[in-house]
């Protein structure tokens, strides 16, 4: 709806007015990756067609508009409390929670798990980190000297992707004032923020304390949230027929196209399911346990998921397909391996920053991967050559995961604090930039 209305269109144009020179074009382009937190597609889609033509003017190679782009799509939709990617990896955990009993609220998890989203959290301050320190590394920093002094956007031999019907579609779609975006995402946070209190309010025990974390705990994320998108949708809808943006017809069009958009999404969690219930039936998790028995410890569980996240994204190209794998089989392996009851056993930083490592890895193998559909879209919606933007992009997705995997899993593995955790992340993602990176002269 919003895209359609023009509205999403019309705070990336709002925003875009502050690009006018290379630093504040790289600054507003990753803010906008911020803003549009609700789905990865829609980020790439919209920062990256409305973003080129100004970054190109300002003299910012395709190969860091791609950059920026790819690298807040996906970890910023990972991260956001409120998104199809949040509303997904939450309800993976429904299927392992039902077989072993635990009746822990499924987004109170998630949310205790965000924090340990280390790949997702480092390499967002790797990308703000190039950005305000005007210091690139390798291939980014050839690439970006090039289009400063040259004026060359693109390598002399590149093949920019460009998907004609993504460009004409993008290019024949309404711009309308910013509000017409900003107003729905609003109502969405807000109905399902009131939701969230609401429901758990009313699932409160006699005599328990109203604390946040006792509120949240005994609501009804899956009420809350699609009382917050429906009725969003509903204001969408109501906003661009009253505002003359869409005709009734047109509105309804748009928010059954995007429904139709989410069915794969859909089939991927049903599937999920089903493994999830077939590795139950066969004791795959116990198997997995007793197997690993003699080296596999829980120490080393957020690591080795990370790892192996990352590996199976990266060969398949997509993030989602691996946590489908994945959550089925290392929920009821941490269950195992740190024992005790369900519900305490899910509040542990390790079986926290073991659930976090799937989806962490799963984006950290999907950056890497040059089959991954988000990476494609990100070159086509750039304009990039799409071998270019993986080359550019590779080395600082490795440094952000290797920071994720010392200072995050395996710190965390040792009982580390999640505090000095991310903050000898926050170092040492700063500190190789410091080292290795060279100053590029901005104009």
């Amino acid at each position: 709806m919003m895209s359609a209305n023009g509205g999403l269109k019309g705070i990336v144009a709002a925003a875009s007015k502050y690009a006018t020179n290379n630093f504040r074009g790289q600054l507003v382009t990753a803010f906008m990756g911020l803003v549009i937190f609700i789905d990865d597609y829609s980020n790439t889609l919209l920062v990256g067609n409305m973003m080129r033509p100004f970054t190109d003017s300002v003299r910012i190679s395709r190969e860091k508009l791609s950059y920026l782009v790819d690298s807040t799509a996906a970890p910023v939709a990972s991260l956001a409390a409120i998104s199809t990617w949040s509303i997904f990896q939450m309800s993976l955990l429904d299927s392992p929670y039902k077989a072993h009993g635990i009746s822990a609220n499924l987004y109170l998890t998630f949310l205790q798990s965000i924090p340990y989203s280390f790949y997702c959290i480092f390499t967002l301050v790797f990308l703000f980190t190039t950005v305000l320190m005007r210091r690139e590394m390798g291939p980014m920093y050839k690439a970006e000297t090039r289009s400063q002094t040259t004026g060359a956007v693109l390598a002399e031999n590149a093949q920019p992707m460009v998907d004609e019907y993504l460009a004409r579609e993008f290019k024949e779609s309404k711009l309308s004032h910013w509000n017409n975006g900003l107003i729905p995402i609003l109502a969405m946070l807000v109905i399902t923020i009131c939701g969230l209190f609401i429901t758990g309010s009313e699932g409160l025990e006699n005599g328990s304390p109203k604390t946040l974390r006792n509120i949240i705990g005994n609501s009804d994320a899956n009420a809350s949230l699609i009382w917050g998108s429906f009725l969003a949708g509903f204001i969408a809808i109501i906003l661009s027929v009253s505002r003359g943006l869409l005709s009734l017809i047109k509105a309804m069009d748009a928010w059954i196209n995007g429904v139709r958009s989410m069915v794969m999404a859909c089939i991927i969690l049903v599937l999920s399911w089903t493994i999830g219930d077939v590795c139950t039936d066969m004791k795959t998790a116990e198997y997995i346990v007793d197997l690993t028995s003699g080296f596999l410890s829980p120490a080393l569980l957020p690591a080795v998921t990370f790892i192996t996240a990352s590996i199976i994204s990266f060969s398949t190209g997509s993030s989602w397909a691996t946590m489908s794998i994945l959550v089925p089989i290392t929920v009821p392996m941490s269950i195992q391996l740190l024992g005790g009851e369900g519900n305490q056993v899910v509040q542990d930083p390790i079986f926290l920053s073991t659930f976090a490592g799937v989806l962490s890895g799963s984006v950290f193998g999907d950056h890497c991967s040059p089959i991954s559909d988000t990476t494609v879209l990100s070159s086509t919606s750039t304009g990039s050559d799409h071998i270019d933007h993986v080359r550019t992009q590779l080395p600082y997705a490795v440094i952000s995961g290797m920071v994720a995997l010392l200072a995050g899993y395996i710190f965390t593995g040792l009982g580390i604090s999640l505090t000095v955790s991310l903050l000898v992340g926050l170092i040492l993602a700063i500190g190789v930039l410091k080292i290795f990176g060279k100053p590029i002269l901005h104009e």
